[in-house]
């Protein structure tokens, strides 16, 4: 079954998330590009609300949107980020010079990583043969423009199942992500990732607004196939 991941900013959308039924939840500034990274006081804040309340979802955080060659940055950051308790740190791949480096060093920093390839350039066969070698708990396509259409936008449907069927022949969980909406869950549904990503089709108008419970609870009921609880 395909689980919901939803993406928050702030403790309120957070523990709004959490009562919705979202099955993990993802820490980022939608303000700040395709995984634009949130302050690190404020993931520590958000992270040690949700366990306060007795919250049992796995939480994951961005680093922020960095250039392939900023290796050493990138690398402090992850550090950064886990070092805030999260479950799991997401880090960009683009196709750019550099990618195949950074997944080297990201499968040796001993940090739960998460590789999210970004889809609108197409993807690079190469480098998620890579990082389904590597130490990866999991692996994910998402957009960068989001206003440019969704990730079934982007890609074929043959090359999103290919992703996804690679991703389970290594035993790594497969993640989709990229302004999905309601209208995608039958596509989502024959694909069956492991979880689906959701930012824009849960909130009060763009993906910059606020969450909100109505649409979280309708789509985790159709996503998952049973009424939030």
């Amino acid at each position: 079954m395909t689980r919901l991941l939803v993406s928050v900013r702030s403790v309120e959308e957070a523990l709004l998330a959490d009562e919705a039924g979202a099955d993990l939840i993802d820490l980022k500034e939608p303000q700040a590009g395709a995984l634009g990274g949130l302050p690190h006081a404020r993931v520590r804040e958000i992270v040690s609300a949700l366990r306060a309340r007795g919250s049992r979802r796995e939480i994951s955080a961005t680093i922020g949107d960095w250039p392939m060659g900023e290796l050493p940055a990138i690398l402090a950051q992850v550090d950064a980020v886990a070092d805030c308790g999260v479950d799991y740190v997401k880090v960009g791949i683009d196709k750019e010079a550099g990618a195949a480096a950074v997944l080297s060093a990201l499968a040796a920093c001993g940090r739960r990583v998460v590789p999210v390839f970004i889809a609108d350039r197409g993807l690079d066969a190469a480098r998620i043969e890579q990082a389904c070698a590597g130490p990866f708990p999991a692996l994910m396509l998402d957009t960068a423009d989001k206003l440019a259409g969704s990730l079934f936008d982007c890609l074929e449907r043959e090359a999103l199942h290919g992703f996804v069927e690679r991703c389970r022949r290594s035993g790594r969980l497969a993640g989709l992500a990229g302004a999905l909406r309601m209208g995608h869950l039958p596509l989502l549904r024959e694909l069956a990732p492991d979880f689906a990503g959701f930012r824009s089709a849960v909130c009060d108008g763009a993906r910059t607004g606020a969450l909100d419970a109505q649409r979280l609870q309708a789509l985790h009921a159709q996503l998952c196939g049973a009424p939030a609880g």
